[in-house]
């Protein structure tokens, strides 16, 4: 299968791309398309404005983090993280695959929404999984519930314009897109100590490991992107965008077109900092088996998606290795 190839441009920031093309149609697709084909083989992120994601429900999401995060431990420990990886996760819970130091960080995680019944949770392995809810905080459920909902569609968007930017059928990526494993996390940040050691992360440098993730970061700042060239850049927040990355997923199915770049937090700021994270992905059972061009290797080998990122999930969270639940 035939692709198109990037230009060789230096990037020397996070580029911002205006994707309101997304909304009108295939012709948007490919002018989209063709702005990532250029930008993504050298540093996975990007910047997307114009995205039509409504200001009232991302203030929403962040109202609901915010008073669930400040609410005593006892009542977020109700809705601890299980095996199905839905719920709250304490500080010391996360160590990034690699990386000397837990994360610096609570987060609650939450996926698209099943019943407890729903055939495909066992079949899966409980990467699909009925939510958890905290009961002190009843509007939480309908709140983020919408978010994910939203930010996926945003999401098939701009998978369309990946595919599109390879010169592929538009659908290439979104067709198995009725139960996605598409999941999201509120994140909290305390400030870090001004002498804490300096391999001490919020997040530590790690690779996401879906397809994409779309990120909304409050006004702290603290993101860091490596360039593959070596340089880390700040990911400065811009009022009004989402940071969008590339995942090792879409990162093995373009065959390495499409670069999934190292990058971590450092909230230096001395104060709290909340961000967002969607990460976009398929159904459970999609085969990601990279496309190749003519006489072209695949690089990697065919895999299920719930099936790679559950082995992430045995690498870098604490109550998988204990048994905890």
């Amino acid at each position: 299968m035939a692709y198109a190839t990037a230009k060789n441009i230096a990037i020397d920031s996070i580029p911002v791309i205006d994707v309101a093309p997304l909304f009108e149609g295939p012709g948007g697709e490919q002018r989209i398309g063709r702005q990532l084909l250029e930008t993504v083989d050298q540093i996975g992120f990007f910047y997307i404005k114009n995205h039509g994601i409504p200001t009232t429900l991302i203030d929403g999401v962040f109202s609901v983090a915010e008073r669930f995060f400040s609410a005593p431990r006892e009542d977020k420990r109700s809705v601890c993280v299980r095996d199905s990886h839905r719920g709250f996760l304490p500080i010391g819970e996360a160590t990034m695959s690699g990386n000397e130091n837990k994360d610096l960080k609570e987060s609650f995680v939450w996926g698209w929404n099943v019943a407890a019944d729903d055939p495909d949770i066992g079949s899966s392995g409980a990467m699909l999984a009925a939510n958890r809810w905290p009961g002190f905080l009843p509007e939480m459920s309908g709140v983020l519930t919408r978010y994910i909902e939203t930010i996926n569609t945003l999401g098939i968007r701009l998978l369309r314009a990946f595919a599109a930017g390879l010169e592929l059928e538009h659908d290439y990526f979104v067709r198995h897109f009725s139960k996605p494993l598409t999941r999201a996390a509120i994140l909290y940040y305390p400030p870090q100590p001004e002498k804490m050691s300096e391999t001490q992360f919020g997040v530590g440098t790690h690779t996401d490991y879906g397809c994409i993730t779309l990120l909304y970061q409050d006004g702290t700042g603290g993101l860091q992107v490596r360039h593959r060239n070596g340089e880390w850049l700040t990911a400065h927040p811009i009022p009004g965008t989402y940071v969008v990355n590339v995942g090792d997923l879409l990162h093995r199915w373009s065959n390495d077109r499409f670069i999934s770049n190292p990058h971590r937090v450092v909230n230096a700021s001395g104060k709290a900092r909340y961000s967002v994270p969607v990460f976009v992905d398929p159904d459970w059972d999609t085969v990601i088996d990279p496309v190749t061009g003519a006489e072209e290797r695949a690089r990697y080998g065919a895999i299920g998606c719930a099936e790679y990122i559950r082995g992430i999930y045995e690498k870098s969270f604490e109550y998988r290795k204990t048994g905890k639940q």
